[in-house]
């Protein structure tokens, strides 16, 4: 390799090396710099907006927003929820509920079709909505609440390593994992997670019009299949997405085919340019997934 080639390679390699630095600060100095609108994704009439919820929920803020816009949004004739989430954050869910439940309220109509999952937070979401779609192998219910706290002090105590707590009072650090969980502590939580749990339960009872003592009884955490969902009262009917969309249209008032508009990000950062949003964005949002999950969460627990 001659000198002018080692050159050539070493200046490339120190471009590559910035422009990637450049990509990762304006990715994380302006992560909310993304320009939204709308398009027509299929069909030419009466416009029906389709919002989707395809995650575990650990913010509500882009699905409020979207729900915001499309309600106030007077060429918008109803809105299909599509969820497919096994569920999330307890406050997010909450949010999201709520702003399905106001958009409903105010006179434009929600249909939840669910997906594969739509379960604990997914369910609860989809209670605000004016009637819900199911699939027949749709998982739902997962009426419930989990808390999960990791412990260090075994392996800790193992290679000779403490930590120092001051704290001003007993259950300041309830759930510290770099000691072992006491009686009161465990008492203090499962006493929030009951409270909690009440919540849901108390939405699920007004919202499907339902017996306390009925929804008491499925609220342990289990799931359900779409058909079991029917059964108990949880869902309105069994159909596909284009069943739902079917529904919509109906209720919205439609005649012929709907035409579904779905709001479009553009994302305008450097490093979308520069990488490529998708696979970025995911490897980016590994920390969150993993490290930032809500204390307090409606979420059905599975393996991978």
């Amino acid at each position: 390799m001659n000198k002018s080639t080692k050159i050539f390679l070493i200046i490339m390699g120190v471009l590559v090396f910035f422009g990637i630095g450049m990509a990762a600060f304006f990715y994380f100095a302006f992560p909310n710099m993304v320009n939204r609108d709308t398009q027509v994704v299929r069909g030419s009439g009466q416009k029906i907006a389709v919002v989707e919820l395809k995650s575990i929920i650990l913010s509500s803020e882009e699905v409020v927003k979207q729900f915001k816009k499309f309600r106030e949004d007077r060429s918008i004739k109803a809105i299909l929820f599509r969820v497919d989430s096994p569920g999330g954050g307890v406050v997010a869910s909450q949010e999201i509920y709520e702003e399905v439940k106001k958009t409903r309220d105010q006179g434009k109509p929600v249909v939840v079709s669910m997906g594969s999952v739509a379960a604990s937070g997914g369910y609860y979401v989809s209670c605000g909505a004016n009637k819900i779609v199911a699939n027949p192998g749709t998982l739902t219910g997962s009426i419930g609440v989990i808390s999960q706290f990791m412990r260090f002090d075994p392996l800790m105590d193992k290679i000779g390593i403490g930590v120092n707590t001051i704290k001003s009072g007993k259950f300041k650090d309830a759930g510290n994992p770099f000691r072992e969980m006491t009686k009161e502590d465990r008492a203090y939580i499962q006493n929030l997670m009951d409270d909690v749990h009440r919540q849901f339960i108390t939405v699920v009872e007004s919202e499907r019009n339902l017996d306390h003592e009925s929804v008491v009884e499925y609220s342990d955490g289990r799931v359900f299949t779409g058909e079991e969902a029917v059964e108990l009262g949880l869902v309105d009917t069994l159909g596909t997405y284009e069943d739902a969309i079917t529904i919509t249209a109906e209720l919205a008032g439609i005649k012929g085919e709907p035409a579904l508009v779905k709001e479009r990000k553009r994302r305008i950062s450097f490093i979308d340019w520069f990488l490529g949003d998708s696979d970025v964005k995911e490897l980016l949002d590994l920390k969150e997934k993993l490290l930032d999950q809500p204390i307090l969460q409606y979420r059905m627990v599975h393996g991978f």
